[in-house]
């Protein structure tokens, strides 16, 4: 298997798993390497961090779920565009990038969201 495709497919189940399935501890021990770079400014860098901010959410906000519209991977890159939604009716597009080390792992993570808006100039949509 190619390291772009391993990457690609480590960074789904690694955002699947945190997110979807609110299990942030078993992602990190899964999918994480031996350091994680945070640049979110929510989120402390770390594992420790991750974990704290993830648990948090999971219950604060129960039922919330993502769903990955498409990926991109390049070298030790992969990029996520995400369709967040949220209880409350919040939604979000949003873009996670993964740096990735030699073994598969995530080392540094990079995110931007944006709410997904009532009115548009066009039709095309955000995804």
């Amino acid at each position: 298997m190619k390291q772009t495709d391993r990457n690609r497919r480590n960074a789904i189940a690694f955002y699947e798993m945190m997110f979807n399935d609110c299990e942030p501890e078993r992602a990190i021990e899964t999918f994480v390497g031996a350091e994680y770079m945070q640049h979110n400014p929510h989120v402390k860098t770390g594992k420790d961090g991750f974990v704290t901010y993830f648990k948090k959410m999971a219950r604060e906000y129960p039922g919330k779920r993502v769903v990955i519209k498409r990926t991109i991977a390049e070298d030790n890159l992969v990029v996520l565009h995400c369709h967040q939604i949220w209880p409350e009716d919040l939604e979000y597009a949003g873009i996670d990038i993964f740096r990735f080390d030699a073994d598969g792992k995530i080392v540094e993570h990079w995110d931007v969201l944006q709410t997904l808006p009532s009115e548009s100039a066009h039709d095309n949509g955000m995804f």
